[in-house]
């Protein structure tokens, strides 16, 4: 399917002129102010020079001439403060427009490919790369007065007398090239310390991401000394970019005054032939100093260059093609039968799934179980559109996932995650946070099902809570995703994972709030536990990115392959025991029973021989096994 061509980034002449576009009347208005006190800049030597004539001449006291240059110093200076004010202001806009533009591209593209860069680097482009890059038209309207006062100058001095001008003109080769050196060179040290500030900003990241490993390793000084090392990098380029800086000022320094005394040389010779004046001589002088003063416009370029590096490390994120659709809604009142038809999913070259083939009847629940790099994740990414395949299709009630609007999708789709990112202020917030907010008595409700409202209500404020003020462990955070899901019911509910670190009674409360979906939605649930297939309507069994097998649990539980899937070895040859599963999660189990039996000699449907199962107590309220200590009931 072809994708749609990519607004243009900053980091084209397009792109700067597409972001100047978001404020044009502050835009204007700086570069008003900039002209003005640029202008101001250039009238002011004129006047003082024809003042200074008057004076000479032994007249009356010139008022009129004086007024006049008080007029033209305040008018330079309010304009320039003006300019400075109406700047920084419009930064700060268009940086916030540019991080929203850029996110929205990230948001709106295909995961494999917004995600593709690390999460420290993508933060650092977010946040750094974005205000340098968004400076960009607040400087190039700015740079009028930089511009416009050598040129205007050098006017100025042909003005007063063609042979001073000509001796500035002497010069101006070698400033030209100073300041194409000077530009240059700060693009090339800008770009290599925004990459030393990535590459920082990526270990920082992963180090707190996994600040339990490495507190539980031991490892906080080494992974201090791997966050650091790119600092010496980081100084150097540091060090290069003031070294640019200096050697442009220092030959500046060197050339400048050289300048100056040429062009007041030959101003002076230009005086005592009688070709000139005073008043012409000291603003000849002043002219010269406009001229040769190019601070301005060497940190007006250096601010250019940063910003252009700062523009072509977003062009990756900003040319993001988002995922392609035509406009298509779901068929109204449909139960959400879901169509896998040759789904086959690559990353770097590796196939994650491949050539499956897969149907969901609307309204049934599918367990979907593997191993570990099964393409378990991939298969519940696909069905609910967060990533597209790259060969075949999934249809939801007939109409193509590809080809239907993105906001009504979501509408349809409700995700819950191992590791569900809580967003909101409050707890009702963050269960309320999706397609719509959802209404204080539906997240009620929702938390509820999810068996989220015991806790919650031991809370200081209840739902009021902030999530800052909220301790919440694993399993705690896992039944708000769940409630966030369910308090936005559509015709598809996905959870990836989203049950793994519940407690078995809780567990089962959830299952049962699941089975009351039966017949108005289709429920795809990625199971570790055993308990979870045996409930479901449907199993599909995938194995190395491939559908095995589909079919009832109780039917596929026939293959030893199948229920190994839920059981580990006793031991090995050397005498050694296994403890974990072979998907990575954690049941406790033991070996499959010569009888056929599951772990702890659980039948196929998740019983024991004695007839109990991970149900509530006799008495209503939340028993537990007695295998499971109070802990695990909590």
């Amino acid at each position: 399917m072809p994708l749609p061509h990519p607004d243009p980034s900053p980091g084209t002449a397009s792109g700067t002129r597409r972001l100047a576009r978001l404020h044009p009347a502050a835009l204007s208005w700086l570069f008003l102010c900039s002209t003005g006190g640029a202008l101001a800049a250039l009238a002011l030597p004129a006047a003082l020079g024809h003042t200074v004539d008057r004076l000479v001449s032994g007249g009356p006291v010139p008022w009129s001439g004086l007024l006049l240059c008080a007029a033209l110093t305040l008018a330079e200076t309010g304009c320039d403060a003006a300019a400075a004010v109406t700047g920084t202001t419009t930064t700060a806009r268009l940086t916030a427009s540019l991080r929203t533009r850029t996110a929205a591209r990230i948001l709106a593209a295909e995961p494999r490919r917004a995600l593709a860069l690390p999460t420290g680097d993508l933060t650092a482009r977010l946040t750094a790369r974005t205000a340098d890059a968004a400076s960009a038209p607040v400087t190039a309207a700015g740079a009028v007065a930089g511009v416009l006062l050598p040129l205007g100058a050098l006017v100025g001095l042909f003005l007063i007398d063609v042979w001073t001008a000509a001796a500035l003109l002497l010069g101006a080769p070698l400033l030209v090239v100073l300041l194409r050196t000077f530009t240059r060179h700060t693009a090339d040290a800008g770009a290599d310390y925004q990459r030393a500030q990535s590459l920082i900003a990526h270990r920082l990241t992963e180090a707190l991401e996994g600040a339990d490993t490495i507190r539980a390793a031991r490892t906080g000084a080494r992974e201090h000394r791997r966050v650091l090392e790119p600092l010496a990098a980081l100084a150097d380029h540091g060090r290069r970019t003031w070294t640019v800086y200096g050697r442009a000022v220092g030959r500046s320094g060197l050339l400048l005054p050289l300048l100056m005394l040429l062009v007041l040389a030959v101003a002076g010779l230009r005086l005592g032939a009688g070709a000139i004046g005073v008043g012409e001589l000291v603003a000849a002088s002043r002219y010269a100093s406009l001229a040769v003063g190019i601070g301005a416009l060497t940190g007006a370029l250096g601010s250019l260059a940063r910003s252009r590096a700062a523009a072509r490390s977003l062009d990756p994120l900003l040319t993001l093609a988002p995922l392609p659709h035509r406009g298509l809604g779901p068929v109204p009142d449909a139960p959400g039968h879901l169509e896998l038809r040759d789904v086959g999913v690559e990353q770097d070259g590796r196939p994650l799934l491949t050539g499956v083939h897969l149907t969901v009847p609307g309204g049934t629940s599918l367990a979907v179980v593997g191993r570990s790099g099964s393409g378990k994740s991939q298969l519940a990414a696909v069905a609910g559109r967060l990533l597209d395949p790259d060969t075949g299709s999934v249809l939801l009630d007939g109409v193509p996932l590809a080809g239907m609007e993105p906001a009504r999708l979501r509408r349809e789709v409700a995700y819950a995650f191992a590791r569900p990112a809580l967003l909101g202020t409050t707890v009702e917030d963050t269960i309320a946070h999706g397609p719509w907010t959802a209404p204080p008595d539906a997240v009620r409700e929702a938390a509820r099902a999810a068996r989220a409202d015991g806790f919650l209500a031991l809370l200081p404020y209840g739902y009021a809570t902030p999530l800052a003020d909220a301790p919440l462990s694993g399993g705690e955070r896992q039944r708000l995703g769940l409630a966030r899901a369910f308090a936005h019911p559509g015709r598809l509910l996905i959870l990836d994972d989203a049950l793994s670190s519940l407690d078995t009674v809780t567990e089962h409360h959830v299952r049962r709030a699941l089975d009351a979906r039966a017949g108005h939605c289709t429920r795809i649930i990625v199971a570790h536990r055993l308990s979870s297939a045996a409930r479901a309507d449907r199993v599909a069994w995938l194995e190395d990115g491939r559908l095995r097998a589909t079919g009832r649990h109780d039917e596929l539980w026939q293959d030893p392959e199948y229920r190994a899937l839920f059981s580990t070895d006793t031991g090995t040859a050397d005498g050694d025991t296994d403890t974990g599963t072979a998907d990575g999660g954690s049941t406790g189990s033991t070996a499959t029973g010569p009888d056929g039996t599951g772990p702890d000699g659980t039948r196929p449907d998740g019983t024991r021989p004695d007839g109990t199962e991970d149900a509530p107590g006799p008495d209503g309220t939340e028993g537990a096994p007695s295998s499971l200590t109070a802990a695990e009931t909590r």
